[in-house]
């Protein structure tokens, strides 16, 4: 169980530093979620993976859950729901004043190859991409 666990805790990192390399801010705020996911997998393994034993009821007693490091992930389960809360708001906030979704809130200039340089053509009063005929001119 603790190697399923530890290669969790890993997936679960290296998905979180790709994700916050992005260029985009919704990949960045998912990948510092995935980041707090995984220390609190971590911090919760610390406190000695048991199934079915209850918490410290008498300390002689041996085989008993430590209730700290679930104290700790519960505590940081509440903090990481906040954080990503905020850095959800304050990402819809940046894309509004930005007109753009960039981390450093720059805007990338097109490839020639992209969707992104077309232009659409230009509506005119009747709704097509023609001059009305309303002044007789041709």
């Amino acid at each position: 169980m603790e190697i399923l666990v530890a290669l969790v805790i890993g997936v679960l990192t290296a998905s979180g530093v790709f994700l916050t390399l992005r260029a985009r801010t919704f990949p960045v705020v998912l990948g510092i979620t995935l980041l707090s996911y995984a220390v609190n997998v971590f911090l919760f393994t610390m406190g000695r993976l048991t199934i079915g034993l209850p918490a410290v009821i008498d300390p002689a007693q041996g085989g008993y859950t430590d209730p700290l490091p679930q104290a700790l992930v519960l505590t940081a389960i509440v903090i990481a729901f906040g954080m990503t809360a905020f850095l959800i708001v304050l990402s819809l906030k940046a894309r509004a004043e930005l007109g753009n979704d960039h981390v450093d809130g720059l805007h990338l200039a097109p490839d020639e190859d992209s969707l992104e340089n077309t232009v659409p053509p230009k509506l005119h009063k009747n709704g097509s991409d023609s001059p009305s005929q309303e002044d007789g001119t041709p």
